[in-house]
């Protein structure tokens, strides 16, 4: 009898479907079809209320978590790559991850970050307020991750402590509208742009759209020092910076809020309010299309053909934050340009961490630092597959870029707080 019900059960355990107990999204060159939309899984799993595995360095930083039909089928219909495993398949993988003579490093992922853009709305006719696209938002839409827009007067009313990332879309906090005024000031878009600014600003007690931006800008900083991460990107970066250098200082022209610059502004800047820069020249031309020095422009001579940068390589067992934040299925990303390009090495800070740079032009394209117990990235660039983006361009397809590296590293920024506290530490 006894015999007789063992053998029931091991027929009945064939006859049981075997589960296997890991989803792994590779994220490597070749096996990967969809790079961009892998982070999309990953976010919308951990959304579900499940944890998932980032696997630093191992086949290009893949993600992995427990297997279920409903996870196969959202793979299957979002075009990503993936292989079930078994989970003595996947605790072998953490054996090799955590040997020390490796350098990989497995992250637990825990929880969704809830995600806001910095970016003006629409008018009351539904246009957009600014005639270009934001590689954020283009990637955020087409990897299917949700995200709420903010602008100054959510900032403002202290609705930022809602959010655990934020992204600063092209922006200009020192109230100069970009230094678009040359050629754009007769533009229907650029006046009612203008219009809008001067109108929100009064509407919040601000006298000058500078002074409103400026107040912005201080409480992003609170943002950050209480733990917030924070992302920008081309002129978000450094006119970030150069409105904190100016608080109390007078840098617009007469055309942008009404009177004349302090002749003596660039003597009272304070570079120990800023972030990531310091030692920087303000660009006195008020007509020139470009802020300050950080910005290395003028004298740039990179062809675009050759226009690279590298990134670096960090141990991931020690440094799992830049390990993180440079995640890639290559180490060399093609440039691309925008308002602000690239950074000046002269003008970063020394405790900056430098995350990718163009080594034979002296600048670096990716950087990284801490503030409080908050976290901030700065990517210079307007769009990576778009080498010059124009006013009035039309915007990236990503469905033709699926395997962007350039994109993937914004990605890396979005995944980053859903990181184990533990491993976020510097």
């Amino acid at each position: 009898m006894r015999r007789l019900f063992v053998v029931t059960i091991l027929f009945l355990s064939f006859l049981l479907p075997v589960r296997a107990a890991y989803i792994l999204l590779p994220m490597d060159e070749k096996t990967q079809k969809d790079h961009l939309k892998a982070y999309g899984i990953t976010y919308w799993v951990l959304s579900k209320g499940q944890e998932a595995w980032w696997l630093l360095n191992y086949r290009g930083g893949s993600f992995a978590f427990p297997h279920t039909k409903e996870y196969e089928r959202e793979c299957l219909t979002r075009g990503v790559s993936y292989e079930i495993i078994p989970d003595a398949q996947f605790n072998r993988i953490r054996d090799e991850i955590s040997n020390p003579e490796v350098n990989m490093e497995a992250v637990k992922l825990e929880v969704a970050p809830k995600i806001a853009v910095y970016t003006p709305d629409e008018d009351e006719k539904g246009n957009k307020l600014q005639p270009w696209d934001d590689a954020v938002t283009l990637v955020l839409t087409y990897a299917e991750i949700p995200y709420e827009v903010v602008y100054d007067t959510e900032v403002m009313t202290e609705q930022l402590a809602k959010y655990d990332w934020l992204h600063l879309h092209h922006e200009d906090f020192t109230g100069q509208y970009g230094r678009f005024y040359r050629n754009y000031n007769g533009q229907p878009w650029y006046r009612e742009h203008v219009r809008k600014m001067e109108e929100l600003a009064k509407s919040l007690g601000f006298n000058k759209v500078s002074m409103m931006k400026l107040a912005v800008a201080k409480k992003i900083k609170e943002y950050v020092g209480g733990g917030g991460f924070m992302f920008a990107m081309c002129s978000a970066t450094d006119t970030y910076d150069i409105a904190l250098a100016a608080e109390g200082t007078d840098i617009c022209a007469q055309m942008y809020d009404g009177d004349p610059a302090d002749p003596r502004a660039q003597e009272k800047l304070d570079f120990s309010k800023t972030f990531a820069f310091q030692n920087f020249e303000l660009v006195k031309n008020p007509l020139e299309y470009e802020h300050s020095s950080v910005d290395h422009n003028e004298g740039r001579n990179v062809m675009p053909e050759q226009d690279y940068f590298t990134l670096f390589d960090f141990s991931a067992k020690w440094d799992p934050v830049p390990t993180m934040l440079t995640q890639n299925h290559t180490r060399t990303v093609k440039g691309f340009m925008g308002q602000s390009t690239a950074f000046r090495k002269q003008t970063i800070k020394p405790e900056v961490l430098v995350l990718g740079e163009n080594k034979p032009a002296y600048e670096s394209r990716y950087i990284h630092g801490t503030f409080g117990m908050g976290f901030w990235t700065f990517y210079g660039g307007h769009d990576p597959e778009d080498y010059r983006h124009f006013v009035h361009d039309p915007p990236t397809d990503l469905n033709l870029h699926p395997n962007s590296p350039g994109y993937r590293l914004i990605l890396n920024n979005v995944l980053f707080p859903a990181a184990k506290k533990k491993n976020r530490k510097t």
